[in-house]
């Protein structure tokens, strides 16, 4: 082994890796070197590998600020720990154990928590998890029915229409279709994420390319679930014209504020006292947005001295312009208040689960996360993905997001305030590229996706506290584990119940066969679709391939749409039941057997996109373009309840429903 193999060993990359078709890779030297100039270890030369080497060393060498166990299972300490004599442990409920710790010491924990064990050196947050996180049927028990098999639509939010005209969804319009699906028996409702974009911009509007994942998407909120007057209707249209809207939807915002009673901002203060100091500090990163606007969304963009969220300069500028504060955190209240009450109307209409929110895998490296905890977060890296069946050539996504190393200094304050984040109003949360748990593909900022390496995170610690916290939450754990899976992972995620997706187009057998619903897994997720993929009625259809072909992605067309009509005969002859094969153009009853094809399956809990549910061609997001397809544009033609009982899609509801409940 080379010392620049050693060195990046010991930092957590990887110097081999298999691709999605199981080929074996190698990262080369200069993109060792380049990943770890961008993790502050100099490796140009022999000497600085061998001083970067050195401190390495020194650093696993102290005494960690994290650990993580299971409930009554011994705790593995590390030698700095070990025969430190006498130790105190403080179990997160104030109770107060002491005793000598020595090399043969055994120490495991009954109580699930947070507890933290001292010594007269060091100070260590040990997390006692339960062994797995909470799954479908433990929710079912708690409103006291039988295990059963789930469903579920997955929602774009702002592609939703109300009965009132609106330029896009927000979430006054979900609490409406949370209320619809109850009464068709949905126990779940999958949402597109709700994190805090950039306040009063248009760009950029993606929901996986956030500002804060602690926070909420102002543009979201519904005045009328506060008892406010309702914001303006907008420009209605079949796409949704963000640069427009946006500003727009933040000017209303301001007005609402402004219109606001002593009382009213009494109530807000309180609550953001409750939330704690992130959510101010959010607020005050979106202040100053607005302030410096005019330089560019970044807070790199910012003069110098409001790069630090601790400086004198950004105090001042909290006391000064601290209407401009209150502002923010009114949106923020409004938006909590929103979700609040359409994750009530699951409760309300017998959903077992309700929401199930998405957590995006990283954010913008200008946005508020990356100002308030620059600490814990990459520097100089971004992430995204190295070539695999959704993106064929990689994937730069030009996110940032925790570093190993900066979660172990924080004892993970930032992943438990963000998972928290995503369940204070949810019976769910997807965590979005869940292989994150395990490793990233980090890639130097403003490279492409093949300069990249993975990146090893703390995959027990990570998914102990998931369970941790779905228990506390009372809700389940799903991870997105679409793509190259590392070594593993799957074992490891089956072992802590967090389900995995078990998307329609990808099950397959090894010759290419459509699978049976009997081999869909129990403790999984069954779907359609996502986001990312064709709907069922566009991919029968091929407009897919036609916009690939339109946008001149990829270059075999003609192969592909051979390869597709092969496809469209292996699908039917698994939920065609011996009936015709449809023609191209005419996919209705092939979404109403692929919908009762999901319903029959085993897994505990079916999503399938309103998309597929109302037989749309396109799908929401083309995965490697931005502004050449209608990304996280599109709307519905009418409003959900009209379109949920046209006969066609109250045929399709009732193929699923009845399927789940045979």
């Amino acid at each position: 082994m080379s010392a620049l193999d050693e060195l990046a060993g010991a930092v957590g990359l990887a110097r081999y890796w298999r691709d999605a078709a199981g080929h074996g890779q190698t990262v080369s030297d200069e993109a060792f070197v380049a990943v770890l100039h961008a993790l502050a270890y100099e490796a140009g030369s022999e000497a600085e590998i061998a001083s970067s080497l050195d401190r390495r060393r020194a650093e696993l060498a102290q005494p960690p600020a994290f650990l993580s166990a299971d409930i009554d299972t011994p705790i593995v300490l590390p030698g700095a720990l070990r025969s430190a004599g006498a130790v105190e442990l403080e179990l997160e409920t104030g109770e107060i154990r002491r005793f000598d710790l020595g090399p043969e010491t055994g120490l495991a924990i009954s109580e699930p928590g947070y507890h933290r064990l001292r010594s007269a050196d060091w100070d260590v947050t040990i997390a006692v998890a339960p062994p797995r996180c909470l799954v479908p049927a433990d929710l079912l028990a708690k409103v006291g029915r039988s295990p059963a098999r789930l469903w579920g639509p997955a929602i774009q939010i702002p592609s939703l229409r109300g009965p009132a005209p609106s330029a896009f969804g927000d979430l006054g319009n979900l609490r409406e279709a949370v209320a619809l699906f109850a009464a068709q028996g949905a126990d779940a409702v999958a949402i597109s994420p709700v994190h805090a974009l950039f306040p009063g911009r248009g760009v950029p509007f993606s929901p996986y390319s956030p500002s804060s994942r602690l926070a909420l998407n102002t543009l979201l909120a519904d005045p009328r679930d506060a008892g406010l007057p309702p914001f303006s209707a907008g420009t209605p249209g079949e796409l949704i014209d963000w640069a427009r809207e946006v500003p727009a939807r933040f000017e209303a915002l301001t007005l609402a504020f402004a219109q606001l009673g002593p009382e009213q901002r009494r109530a807000i203060a309180a609550w953001a006292n409750e939330r704690g100091p992130a959510i101010r500090r959010h607020a005050l990163f979106d202040a100053l947005s607005r302030h410096f606007r005019d330089r560019g969304r970044r807070w790199q963009d910012w003069p110098a001295e409001y790069h630090d969220p601790d400086s004198e300069a950004v105090a001042r500028f909290a006391h000064e312009q601290a209407e401009a504060v209150e502002l923010h955190l009114f949106g923020q209240w409004l938006a909590e208040v929103s979700l609040a009450r359409a994750q009530t109307a699951a409760s309300h209409g017998g959903m077992a689960i309700g929401l199930i929110s998405d957590l995006a895998v990283g954010i913008d490296p200008g946005g508020s996360d990356a100002w308030a905890m620059r600490e814990a977060m990459l520097q100089g890296l971004t992430i995204g993905a190295p070539p695999d069946p959704l993106g064929p050539d990689g994937q730069n996504w030009n996110l940032t997001g925790f570093s190993p190393e900066g979660l172990q200094r924080s004892a993970f304050a930032p992943w438990i305030a963000m998972l928290r984040a995503s369940l204070r109003h949810a019976g769910g949360v997807r965590i979005d590229h869940a292989f994150g748990l395990q490793r990233l593909w980090v890639v130097p900022e403003g490279g492409s996706a093949a300069d990249g390496a993975y990146l090893s995170y703390p995959r027990d610690d990570l998914m102990r506290i998931a369970a941790l916290e779905s228990h506390r939450a009372g809700a389940i754990v799903i991870g997105e584990d679409l793509g190259t899976r590392p070594d593993g992972f799957m074992d490891a995620v089956a072992a802590r119940n967090i389900y995995g997706m078990r998307v329609l187009w990808f099950e397959r057998s090894w010759d290419g066969r459509f699978i049976t619903p009997e081999e869909f897994a129990p403790p999984t997720v069954a779907m359609t679709g996502t986001h990312d993929t064709a709907t069922i009625a566009g991919w029968w259809r091929g407009r897919d391939l036609e916009w690939n072909r339109r946008l001149g992605r990829g270059s075999d067309w003609d192969g592909a749409e051979h390869q597709r009509a092969e496809d469209r005969h292996k699908l039917w002859a698994a939920i065609g039941h011996g009936a015709p094969e449809p023609a191209m153009d005419d996919p209705g009853s092939v979404v109403e057997q692929a919908l009762a094809h999901l319903g029959q399956t085993r897994s505990e809990l079916a999503i399938v996109p309103l998309e597929d549910l109302l037989a749309l061609d396109e799908q929401p997001n083309l995965p490697g373009t931005i502004a050449e397809h209608p990304n996280w544009r599109r709307r519905l033609s009418s409003p959900l309840a009209d379109l949920l009982a046209e006969p066609a899609t109250a045929r399709r509801i009732a193929a699923l429903v009845a399927a789940r409940n045979a």
